[in-house]
């Protein structure tokens, strides 16, 4: 259902404007092996520690997890289907609800992200190169940006053939991993006991690994929109919804397991190490190397997100050409507050790693009820592309029914945050500590959104989307 292999033939061109149907390339199964990649780095095993450090067992961690993948993955996979149809990287896809000025409020938040992600995945790669390949970590750290920054700065087709090599290597060498992590090791006593569930617990561990797969979502299309538009939307949410949580709920079980295993003594590099070579002698360290090669290329993502954020932010603000040099610029410096964030970082931010992605979940959750129940409910897939790119469109400069689904969202969520020490909002005190805000969010930005959007002129809209598809016109942006 496509029209050809990839084609590698320099440093990616395009950024934020669209992909010509004469460009489109690549195959559905593609999107399988990137998401599950993406997810299958030992980051995410972060994100599998929650129940067990406040106190809940092995088993209603590991039901928590499955659960929370299950319920997240699902609104990330939507997003992808938007690349095909309309060609654009996701983030930019915000102006249509948002405004062409107004979506500067989620872009500022997603750049937060991919910075946030990256300092931590820099980390954790030196920490795995200085414990195998010995050296200083922060030297590893720069070493590991370098690398990502050429291959995010080649970008698209190069992403894709290198997350495809990785999970074939994937598979073998954390199948043993897993397989050694199963029959080796032991757990405390009442680790598989059901009678052990405790709320507080469970749903904390649930919504982080929801956030987690939601926060996912501004990077989907990105990774989608060169493929023609021929694709279905089903197969493009299938490949992208079972690559996504197979990878993701695959890392975040083992870092369950071995918390559960190590108790206190958990540290993510040491304990992977000692897990690893009680498979056999020097397993550990071979791990360990390819992990840090998962966590380069999971950075190389976030500094491709980054840039197409940086250069979305400066259109709004100045309109400029998408050109390869604004994406060595925008690259460049997404890079070097990467390694400025990593080389400043204490070990302090990584104890409060499960915080920042509990703020991810919280950012992100009414934005991407107010994105999906625009292009599935409202607009549905019917958008107007020169007027994305156009200051004084017809999107507006100020999508205030975006912006105030957005806000009333989020207000209504606060009550029910729970972010560790930093915050426990009246709600989540009454309800013991546990965190439902993700069941707050959604209908409310979403339901609020469609009612607001019913002063839409949406037939005019469609009208033109589809006159402009007629016509055959270039896009390219103006």
């Amino acid at each position: 259902m496509a029209t050809s292999e990839p084609r590698v033939t320099g440093c990616e061109t395009r950024s934020i404007d669209y992909v010509p149907l004469a460009e489109r390339h690549g195959k559905l199964w593609h999107l399988g092996p990137l998401w599950f990649m993406s997810n299958a780095q030992i980051a995410t095993l972060a994100v599998g520690l929650t129940s067990i450090t406040t106190g809940g067992n092995l088993i209603w961690s590991l039901i928590a997890i499955v659960a929370g993948t299950l319920l997240g993955t699902f609104f990330m996979a939507f997003h992808s289907a938007q690349g095909p149809q309309l060609g654009l990287p996701q983030m930019i896809q915000s102006r249509p609800q948002f405004g062409y000025v107004g979506a500067l409020l989620v872009w500022l938040f997603a750049y937060v992200q991919y910075a946030g992600f990256n300092v931590f995945n820099t980390i954790l790669a030196g920490q795995a190169m200085g414990k195998t390949a010995h050296g200083n970590v922060k030297t590893w750290v720069v070493v590991i940006t370098l690398i990502a920054l050429v291959i995010a700065l080649v970008g698209y087709d190069i992403i894709h053939r290198a997350e495809q090599f990785l999970t074939y290597a994937f598979l073998l060498i954390f199948g043993v991993f897993t397989v050694g992590v199963l029959c080796t090791l032991h757990y405390p006593a009442g680790s598989f006991d059901l009678g052990g569930f405790k709320w507080t617990p469970f749903l904390a561990q649930f919504g982080v690994v929801a956030g987690y797969q939601i926060s996912w979502a501004i990077y989907v299309s990105d990774y989608s929109r060169y493929l023609p538009p021929g694709v279905t939307v089903r197969k493009t949410f299938y490949w992208t919804y079972f690559g996504s949580a197979l990878g993701g709920a695959w890392l975040m079980i083992l870092g369950t397991l071995l918390a559960a295993w190590a108790g206190k003594d958990f540290d993510t590099i040491a304990s992977i190490n000692a897990a690893g070579d009680k498979v056999f002698d020097g397993f550990g360290a071979v791990v360990l190397v390819f992990a840090a090669l998962g966590l380069v290329s999971v950075t190389a993502l976030n500094m491709y997100g980054g840039s197409l954020t940086l250069i979305s932010a400066f259109d709004s603000l100045r309109k400029v050409r998408p050109t390869l040099r604004m994406r060595v610029l925008t690259l460049g410096l997404t890079a070097a507050l990467s390694v400025v964030g990593a080389l400043a970082a204490t070990s302090h931010f990584l104890a409060d790693f499960n915080n920042f992605l509990l703020l991810v979940l919280y950012l992100f959750i009414p934005w991407t009820a107010v994105n999906l129940m625009d292009y599935y409910v409202v607009r549905r897939g019917h958008y107007v592309i020169a007027e994305i790119f156009n200051p004084r469109g017809i999107y507006g400069r100020w999508g205030w029914r975006g912006i105030v689904s957005y806000l009333v969202g989020f207000a209504a969520m606060t009550p029910f945050f729970a972010v560790g020490t930093l915050y426990t909002g009246p709600a989540a005190k009454a309800l013991g500590g546990a965190d439902i805000s993700l069941f707050i969010g959604l209908p409310v930005s979403g339901l609020l959104y469609w009612w607001l959007a019913r002063s839409i002129d949406v037939e005019t809209e469609t009208r033109m989307a589809r006159e402009e598809g007629e016509a055959g016109i270039h896009l390219e942006q103006a």
